[in-house]
């Protein structure tokens, strides 16, 4: 085990200043079509290294600079409880949600659900195999929703990839009845324009609004046409889900011309990806406010109308985020932390050359009241453990910890593994915690690592991409009162009132 404060995990160089120097510039030069985040629906991506990078890997794990591969290390304040390798589902493992004494497990080949009345030893109760990336998932009572984010020769779960210029080819929303867990029904579909990369759930007590996030058109695509400036809004009846339907378009980026008014990305602003939909949303109910992750844009809007969501502010980062991925407001709903997902998930990009502030989260503070609240950037954080140049790594998904007074949160970097933070002050953000593991590869750079990191009842659960589905247990002062908050339902992006 190393703890946190082993000099190692300040000191790391890793990067191999070469080529991570090419790799920097590469990001900087790309256009928005190499910023399209998370990995793809086929196998797991690899990419060569040279030779050179290959040694330097080696000699680091040597010096013990980094972990060795696949060796799992940790600070002290953190246990490793348990680790359910993949099994019936071989795919890229996803996002995670929560229900009672239940984890629903996203995998591009379906879903799995865990029994975790005992963290220390989970237990599989379904496995659905129902292929299309990315598989987001979300629950709201008898009801699981999973994203379908390429396209597929038709809406059921024996689909087969199609092209998306075919106009018969289907992407978007399913939706299962999970009310006998060990028996998952798909009772509707419906289709959304450019699919469904990700999903939010806006629950009523009659209805469940679903807003979809989807992004990238072309007009090659019969449905999914550009401009492609704002979010499906699907609206499905608890008593009929096979009624579900898309009840709206809102455009949240009105704009002139064949892209709307969003960010328009390069040549205009080298490296930022131009902004042709959202990737993901997170609402905040009790408060009728949601902020947006949309490419090359963050936004905040009210959705005390939740088919007709109002933009209330937008803010762009044009030097160092390459593409606005995801969002979690505070406790005092005083803060938003966007996130950037510099290279795509795929890039090794947790290094000196690539520094700080690139591929690292963005902490806003939201000023004002009402309609005339604004985004105001404070400052950013990034893991401070250098990762090997074999390592994908940038900040990806994660949750408060709800500690009244305090604001802090754990979060998946993918090979970074999962980092614990403290963000109470806006400008001088901390980790306080981490676990991680080694690089899969030494040679090449395997996509792996921890895509969702997130804090239920007490414990951290992560879904790692190649090694399944693991358990922590973090005890520290600093953290510990939020072990008395206990939740029935947990979807992160319907970001509950801790303590209402």
């Amino acid at each position: 085990m190393i703890l946190l404060n082993d000099p190692r995990t300040r000191r790391r160089r890793l990067g191999v200043a070469t080529a991570a120097a090419g790799l920097l510039a590469s990001l900087l030069a790309a256009g928005p079509a190499s910023a399209i985040p998370d990995p793809g629906d086929g196998p797991t991506k690899q990419q060569g290294v040279s030779e050179s990078t290959r040694a330097e890997v080696r000699e680091a794990i040597g010096d013990g600079e980094i972990p060795a591969q696949d060796q799992v290390v940790h600070s002290a304040n953190i246990e490793h409880l348990v680790n359910i390798p993949k099994e019936t589902l071989p795919g890229t493992n996803s996002d995670l949600a929560f229900q009672g004494k239940y984890a629903f497990a996203g995998n591009y080949d379906g879903f799995r659900i865990f029994d975790i009345s005992n963290p220390k030893a989970p237990k599989t109760v379904a496995q659905v195999l129902c292929p299309g990336s990315q598989n987001d998932i979300s629950v709201s009572g008898n009801l699981l929703f999973l994203s379908t984010d390429s396209s597929r020769s038709d809406n059921s779960c024996s689909s087969t990839t199609q092209p998306a210029t075919e106009k018969s080819s289907w992407e978007g929303m399913k939706v299962f009845d999970i009310s006998d867990k060990s028996n998952p029904k798909y009772v509707a579909a419906v289709e959304t324009a450019c699919g469904s990369h990700t999903h939010t759930l806006v629950p009523e007590r009659r209805n469940v609004y679903v807003y979809v996030s989807s992004y990238s058109p072309s007009a090659s695509f019969p449905d999914c046409q550009p401009p492609h400036d704002g979010i499906s809004v699907i609206k499905v009846p608890r008593n009929a889900p096979e009624k579900a339907a898309v009840v709206g378009f809102p455009v949240l980026f009105p704009g002139e011309g064949p892209d709307g008014g969003g960010n328009p990305g390069a040549p205009t602003n080298p490296g930022v990806s131009k902004t042709t939909g959202c990737h993901d949303i997170t609402v905040l109910p009790s408060e009728d406010l949601a902020a947006g992750a949309c490419m090359g844009d963050g936004i905040l809007f009210s959705i005390t109308d939740p088919e007709n969501p109002k933009v209330i502010d937008r803010v762009q980062d044009n030097v160092n985020f390459a593409f606005w991925h995801s969002a979690t407001f505070n406790q005092k709903v005083d803060k938003v932390v966007f996130t950037d997902e510099l290279g795509g998930g795929g890039a090794a990009t947790c290094n000196a050359e690539i520094g700080p502030n690139r591929g690292a989260n963005g902490i806003y503070d939201i000023v004002g009241e009402g309609d005339d609240r604004k985004l105001v950037f404070r400052s950013y954080f990034k893991i401070p453990r250098h990762q090997a140049a074999t390592e994908n790594c940038v900040a990806h998904n994660g949750s408060l910890i709800p500690v009244k007074g305090k604001d802090l949160m754990v979060q998946a970097w993918y090979q970074g593994g999962v980092s614990v933070w403290d963000f109470t002050d806006s400008t001088a953000p901390k980790e306080i915690a981490y676990f991680e593991r080694g690089p899969l590869t030494t040679d090449r750079i395997t996509t792996g690592g921890s895509w969702s990191a997130y804090y239920y009842n007490g414990y951290i659960y992560s879904n790692d991409i190649a090694k399944g589905f693991d358990v922590l247990k973090l005890s520290d002062r600093r953290t510990d009162p939020a072990k008395r908050v206990h939740l029935h339902e947990l979807n992160v992006q319907t970001q509950p009132d801790y303590f209402d």
